[in-house]
């Protein structure tokens, strides 16, 4: 029996307030979907924490075919201090402009 564990699309992705003081670093299958929700939780008043400091403006995204790649990658960055985040967002997105427009 053949196996079609992997043969999808993950991403992880780097969001930021609108200052782009406050980085939050998450992963999805749907980034589109994903985007579409932080901004809504943040209209809600919800208690997460890309809503509490208004991150809803994507910055950075990788794409796996692979959810353990994915979530490895996730960890990974998280445990980075900000400046080499903001080194590995410059690596795609030299001036930290705001990315959403490509998965409107």
């Amino acid at each position: 029996m053949k196996s079609y564990e992997g043969y999808h699309t993950y991403y992880i992705y780097i969001i930021a307030n609108r200052h782009k003081t406050v980085l939050y670093i998450g992963v999805t299958n749907n980034l589109r979907l994903r985007l579409k929700q932080h901004k809504e939780n943040i209209s809600s008043n919800n208690n997460t924490f890309a809503a509490k400091y208004n991150a809803q403006y994507l910055l950075y995204y990788e794409k796996f075919t692979w959810i353990q790649e994915a979530i490895a990658r996730e960890k990974e960055i998280k445990g980075w201090i900000r400046d080499k985040k903001i080194e590995l967002i410059k690596t795609i997105n030299p001036d930290l402009d705001f990315l959403d427009y490509l998965f409107e």
